[in-house]
């Protein structure tokens, strides 16, 4: 009883309290924000008109997700083939050139759009409702009660729709999001994404969708950008004044993200604002001895904003990352990144995608397991971004993305003339505010392999000034933008058997044990910038094992006409260790990125992911054994590729390695020949090694090649010992009879 008395009390002292400051007029929490969250099943149902929403909604579909996963299925959905793509498949001698066409691309489909709607309970009546949309395709519109509110082109930012005038206060809310079935549903002048290797354009509401309602003055944006000498960070908070004129209180809290423990003082700003005004504060808060986000250590901060009728919290970590010269500088000390792209829109086109990439289970094995078992710090979303939650997990997760628009001209669109270059700016400028306190995102990417001025001259000079933590910008194949931005290359080493197929000379894996040459798309002029290589190296194969469109004559050169899946597997994860390995062994790059970690499948791919069960994330498991060595923090590469050896002859093997960590690393080297059937080694010979933290060191170790003929594995093993687990490398020998 004594318990029930004392609740009694405290809820009447609650309730005094409360009516105590209404009267006062001092704004208490049920002034502040609330956000509304749309995400869950919603109806849906298509259309051809625009302006006429369908009678009858008989299907359903998850928001986020796409509309192929809708219940019951729509026919035909997703197929929308661009002009791109089918010149693509032209030239490739798929399809015949009657197949060409005119308009940008057709589509066996009668719908021009889908229509999504649901319910929601809106609040007591406040100021301000803004209905966000995180992300969708192809185009967004929203009703609200029946009245239109606004519309977005945009196919990778967030839409953002004031609901004020259209909302039922306190009562039942209808809203309907309608966005095109497929590209031909834009205007031409708008950019839905430049990927002519897809066949398949997957519509959907792919990202949250939330109302967020408050009182005046609202909260628009907060950004933070850390600055790790002084251990402050620099704070922009965009506002706006949706009442009459007043005196703003605003208020910001730093916390730790994990235990919510306050850091350093509060800062406490007075701020007049005139009625309907916007004004953007920026103030700079110390965070005492702050702790640096890293891959090793991805420690997150809160930052809590209040203005007496709107609050916020956005999450940021504490780190910087530049480049200076050809390296890249993460809190003050050299990085080397390994990992891959990601085409995650490929992937939406997939048959097996369903709803995976919104399953945060599956995200962050993707993410999260897969990455520390595999060696990788970071990856490239290219052709299109990711939701929201995907980088949130980045954040957690220590990565390092490089995040790409996605602009690709090198099928030269023919309607890229068309596209409305203000609209591409303002896109590119809400993609800038979307994404700018992510720690994740280390570094900005225009483009892919593209050259067009415009975005070099216009856009980049533009948005760059816009992220106050001045991350640097890669420009495709335009050059450098800024002094000490990077540059992307692709060294598609076997695609010389496209290309190329009648040349003298097509590559073979013995070229590497020639001095690395890099190809730039560009004349450098200036000081050096580094290289990404977020592309290599053309080893494609379908799940089941068989080449790709594009892939089909390395492999008849590699493996043969009659390869079996198992030999196509095996072949293209030796020769794709072999290679990163080799791209690291010189240290000419910051970044070694393969393509891709995850893509899409179907009967028209041109590119390609290793897993065997990509609902599962399995990988295949000659990828898996190859390239998890290749990737390791120290690596190690046998600078040697000739197919065979005379028996009983002694030679001379280069030992390249680098070490991506903070600490040197020493042990032992272990060389030798091993019979590929199994069996203990023929011959072996042993080698001390010690690698500076972050550097490189070669050894020369001489090997007697064995006396009996036959297939071997040569073998090095790179044993640092104190628990760190040895690195393998290898290389399939021939060992044949002295050479007369």
């Amino acid at each position: 009883m004594h318990r029930v008395h004392i609740a009694i009390m405290r809820s009447i002292l609650t309730a005094l309290v409360v009516c105590s400051l209404a009267i006062l007029r001092i704004p208490v929490a049920s002034a502040q924000r609330v956000t509304i969250r749309l995400d869950g099943s919603w109806a849906i149902a298509d259309s051809v008109d625009g302006n006429a929403p369908p009678s009858a909604f008989e299907h359903a579909v998850s928001v986020p997700g796409l509309v192929h996963s809708a219940k019951p299925a729509f026919a035909d959905v997703d197929r929308y083939q661009t002009q791109e793509f089918i010149g693509t498949m032209i030239g490739k001698n798929v399809v015949p050139p009657s197949e060409a066409i005119e308009t940008p691309g057709k589509t066996p489909q009668t719908r021009m759009f889908f229509w999504y709607r649901r319910s929601f309970q809106a609040p007591a009546s406040k100021q301000r409702a803004l209905l966000v949309v995180n992300k969708a395709q192809f185009g967004t519109a929203v009703w609200l009660n029946g009245k239109k509110v606004g519309e977005h082109m945009g196919c990778f930012t967030p839409g953002r729709f004031d609901l004020t005038a259209a909302m039922h206060w306190n009562a039942e809310n209808e809203i309907m999001i309608r966005i095109g079935a497929h590209p031909g549903a834009l205007p031409a002048t708008v950019i839905y994404g430049g990927d002519g290797e897809k066949e398949l354009w997957t519509p959907g509401i792919y990202d949250d969708v939330s109302v967020i309602v408050s009182d005046a003055p609202a909260i628009e944006i907060v950004q933070v950008a850390p600055r790790i000498q002084s251990s402050d960070i620099v704070v922009e908070t965009e506002l706006i004044n949706v009442g009459p004129a007043r005196e703003v209180t605003l208020r910001q809290r730093v916390k730790t993200w994990k235990s919510k423990r306050a850091v350093g003082q509060p800062v406490i700003e007075k701020i007049p604002m005139a009625a309907g005004e916007s004004k953007t504060v920026r103030q700079t808060i110390h965070v005492p001895d702050a702790t640096l986000w890293s891959p090793d250590n991805p420690f997150l901060y809160t930052l809590d904003t209040d203005t007496g009728g709107d609050n916020s919290t956005v999450r940021f970590g504490m780190r910087e990352l530049h480049f200076d010269g050809k390296l890249a500088i993460l809190n003050g000390k050299p990085i080397y990144l390994r990992g891959a792209s990601i085409t995650l829109h490929r992937f939406f086109a997939d048959p097996n995608s369903a709803e995976l990439p919104w399953d945060d289970a599956w995200v962050r094995k993707l993410l999260v397991d897969i990455p520390k078992r595999m060696h990788w710090n970071g990856f490239r979303i290219c052709i299109g971004p990711a939701p929201q939650h995907w980088l949130d997990v980045a954040d957690e997760a220590g990565l390092l993305l490089q995040y790409e628009f996605p602009i690709w001209d090198d099928r030269k669109p023919l309607h890229m003339e068309l596209w409305d270059k203000n609209e591409i700016l303002t896109e590119f400028k809400e993609y800038v505010r979307d994404n700018w306190n992510h720690p994740s995102l280390v570094l900005w990417d225009a483009s892919n392999e593209t050259h067009w001025s415009y975005l070099g001259d216009t856009v980049i000079p533009q948005v760059r000034k816009m992220d106050l933590s001045d991350r640097p910008w890669e420009n495709g194949y335009n050059g450098p933008q800024g002094p000490n931005d990077p540059y992307e290359i692709h060294p598609y080493k076997f695609a010389d058997y496209l290309f190329r197929p009648h040349s003298d000379h097509l590559f073979e894996m013995s070229d590497l044990e020639k001095p690395e040459e890099i190809k730039l798309e560009w004349k450098p002029t200036g000081p050096e910038h580094a290289t990404i290589i977020n592309e290599y190296d053309w080893l494609w194969l379908h799940r089941d094992g068989h080449p790709t469109i594009l892939t089909q004559p390395v492999f008849d050169h590699v493996t043969g006409p009659k390869a079996t899946a198992d030999q196509n597997f095996s072949t293209a994860a030796y020769l794709l260790a072999g290679l990163t390995e080799y791209h690291r062994a010189f240290r000419k790059h910051a970044a070694v990125f393969y393509l891709a970690y995850l893509d899409g499948e179907g009967p028209h791919i041109f590119t390609c992911d290793y897993f065997r069960d990509v609902r599962t994330l399995e990988f295949q498991p000659y990828f898996e054994d190859y390239m998890k060595e290749a990737f390791r923090p120290l690596g190690v590469y046998i600078n040697f590729w000739q197919p065979k050896l005379d028996a009983g002859v002694k030679h001379t093997f280069r030992i390249m390695m680098v070490n991506d960590t903070e600490q040197s690393m020493a042990g032992k080297l272990t060389l030798a020949f091993e019979p590929s059937a199994g069996g203990a080694a023929a011959t072996h010979a042993e080698a001390a090694f010690d690698v500076p933290a972050l550097g490189q060191a070669n050894y020369d170790v001489e090997l007697a090649v064995p006396r009996t003929q036959g297939e071997y594995l040569l073998k090095v093993v790179a044993d640092p010992g104190h628990s760190v687990s040895p690195t393998l490398s290898r290389r399939k020998v021939r060992v044949t009879e002295v050479s007369r």
